[in-house]
């Protein structure tokens, strides 16, 4: 009865957290300097749309089928064009397989943040056949 049972001493763990904090610090940052260095889009890449009007031929199937409704009709030239409100638009571009023109192409232009809401809707400009005789 006079022995003392020995327990071996515990040995330090390092949790997993820290271990994986610790590997991070050596491996390459996962983000890009975005602002400064702009990133390579792909050929597919669903980005502003661009519209030109000469080849619209006023059928309005983009504003019918555009899931989002971000597509209204209005009077230019003394007919019915498209006029797309990017707030609204979900860039499926159903509007441009639609179009039997091509009058809608897709676009790599991304950066649409704004404040300023009206700036998200693309208007149809009269054609320049017409600014010439006004």
């Amino acid at each position: 009865m006079g022995e003392k049972s020995q327990v071996p001493p515990k040995k330090p763990r390092i949790s997993p957290m820290w271990k994986r904090t610790v590997s991070q610090i050596f491996t390459k940052p996962a983000t890009t300097k975005y602002p400064f260095v702009k990133p390579q889009l792909g050929s597919d890449f669903r980005g502003e749309q661009v519209f030109d009007i000469k080849l619209c031929v006023s059928c309005g199937l983009c504003s019918r089928d555009c899931p989002a409704k971000a597509i209204e009709m209005v009077e230019v030239d003394g007919k019915k064009r498209p006029q797309f409100m990017l707030d609204r638009c979900v860039f499926c571009y159903q509007c441009a397989e639609s179009c039997p023109r091509n009058a809608i192409k897709s676009s790599v232009i991304y950066e649409l943040a704004t404040t300023d809401k009206p700036s998200l809707v693309i208007k149809p400009r009269a054609s320049s056949a017409t600014e010439a005789t006004s």
